[in-house]
């Protein structure tokens, strides 16, 4: 399997003009660890990651610099990080060097870049234009694909069968397919992710059901548990 076959396709991403605190409320509401950055064009600008949120002076958790330091770096470095830590965009706070991945990396491959990167989910790209993500949730979907079963020659493909059902999920349920993957293998379907509700879950179920050259469906769409504070 490529990370055509795994990624997410309805990409969260933001620009560089996107304050920080968006950014942050950004990564809590959608439970994840970091967003591309792109320009009009959807090329890839930077990442920003929780990492580069985590030292800030607005929950004082920004580094104190020690004499020590100031010996060994340079004014530059003193300013860089100063931007960093009290940027206001994310043009500030972006890394720059943004590991990337095509749609024919296999899965092996991109589990060894999470894993040396110390990464948790990395873009992929076409043409230097972002059309996924990949993460470690991703990546594990995949392994859990079921075998292969056996397929007519007139069925439709399995990154076929992932587009259509992608793009009903995305124009016909109404449901936020940023939070949802799919995987397909040999027909056999899986559904994983977040959904708000039952009712949610039962119309991805279907929409999987109801697209031409589905064997089976396995539905792993959890529901979105709210917690409210007791007055």
């Amino acid at each position: 399997m490529h990370a055509s076959d795994v990624m997410t396709t309805n990409t969260i991403y933001i620009h560089t003009d996107t304050p920080v605190p968006d950014i942050a409320q950004l990564l809590l509401e959608k439970r994840i660890s970091a967003v591309p950055v792109v320009d009009q064009e959807m090329k890839i600008l930077g990442i920003v990651s929780e990492g580069d949120l985590m030292r800030r002076p607005e929950n004082e958790t920004e580094s104190r610099h020690s004499w020590w330091l100031e010996a060994i770096f340079s004014t530059r470095d003193w300013a860089r990080d100063y931007i960093k830590t009290h940027g206001r965009t994310a043009d500030d706070v972006m890394t720059r060097q943004v590991i990337v991945v095509s749609e024919d990396t296999p899965l092996h491959e991109i589990a060894q870049i999470l894993e040396k990167h110390h990464i948790k989910r990395v873009p992929v790209v076409r043409n230097e234009r972002l059309v996924g993500i990949v993460s470690r949730a991703n990546l594990l979907h995949g392994l859990v694909t079921k075998e292969p079963k056996t397929v007519s020659g007139n069925d439709p493909d399995d990154k076929e069968i992932r587009r259509q059902l992608l793009k009903t999920l995305s124009e016909e349920t109404g449901l936020t397919t940023a939070l949802i993957n799919v995987t397909v293998k040999d027909g056999a379907v899986q559904l994983w992710g977040t959904v708000n509700n039952a009712t949610d879950r039962k119309a991805a179920q279907l929409a999987a059901e109801n697209t031409p050259g589905v064997k089976s469906v396995e539905n792993n769409l959890k529901q979105i548990t709210v917690w409210v504070s007791p007055i």
